[in-house]
């Protein structure tokens, strides 16, 4: 059995923490349906309900003991506005009612952590048991690294599929392969141990956009990509193997 497991058909995993089982999703990005009419003057109304019932769904479905957001809990990088934080607040409470809470904080989370009172780490991540977390914002810390297997988020990756006749459409993906140690020893400046794995994790939010992987110009965000997973592979949400990234 591996220690993180995509869940058939969702942008989530489960992660075997030895002493628990944990629920992973990346890039939930609360509060986003704000930002993109303030920011791109699209208007949609608020899906904080639907987010939330999705999460409850997976918790139905997973039952974990424990549930990591791997970073951007938030959309805005300042302090949130109040529908936002009430988003915020109305999940932590919904989801603590049935398992712990841990974040791992990412590029937009602010200062979250002195008005949340759930488990928040440091930006360069934490490892549970045999597995690493990370947002992928920043380089994650050295025991991260030396973990199993390393989930990072903040890519929110996709692919562009096109048929026989021209159509084309956008699909979220995980990527997940051997995790080349080279740049992380060139960015720490020596040698590191470690046979991980990396998954790098889809977004949870469909809103959120993301690195398009197969598309020329497209650059990745993470400072350690691409580099440090030469030879992943991608995956659509259903399991479908799509073969090398670089080569889709």
């Amino acid at each position: 059995m591996a220690l993180v497991e995509p869940v058939p058909g969702e942008p989530a995993a489960t992660a075997d923490l030895g002493h628990e089982r944990a629920l992973v999703v990346a890039d939930y990005h609360a509060g986003i349906e704000a930002a993109l009419r303030k920011e791109q003057g699209v208007s949609l109304d608020s899906a904080a309900e639907q987010r939330r019932d999705h999460l409850r769904t997976l918790l139905d479905r997973t039952d974990p003991d424990r549930v990591v957001f791997l970073g951007d809990l938030m959309e805005s990088i300042a302090g949130p506005g109040g529908a936002e934080r009430g988003e915020i607040e109305v999940l932590l409470e919904t989801v603590e009612e049935r398992a712990a809470v841990t974040l791992v904080k990412g590029n937009h989370d602010g200062d979250i952590e002195s008005w949340v009172d759930c488990e928040v780490t440091p930006g360069d991540g934490v490892r549970l048991g045999d597995v690493g977390f990370a947002h992928g914002h920043t380089w994650p810390a050295r025991e991260v690294l030396e973990s199993d297997v390393v989930c990072v988020g903040h890519e929110h990756p996709c692919v562009r599929l096109e048929d026989s006749v021209g159509g084309s459409r956008v699909e979220r993906v995980w990527l997940r392969g051997e995790l080349d140690p080279a740049p992380f020893e060139t960015h720490y400046g020596e040698s590191l141990t470690t046979n991980a794995e990396l998954t790098v994790f889809p977004g949870f939010n469909d809103l959120s956009g993301g690195t398009w992987v197969n598309v020329e110009g497209q650059e990745f965000l993470a400072p350690f990509l691409p580099e440090g997973l030469r030879d992943g592979e991608a995956y659509l949400l259903d399991g479908t193997r799509l073969g090398a990234y670089a080569e889709i």
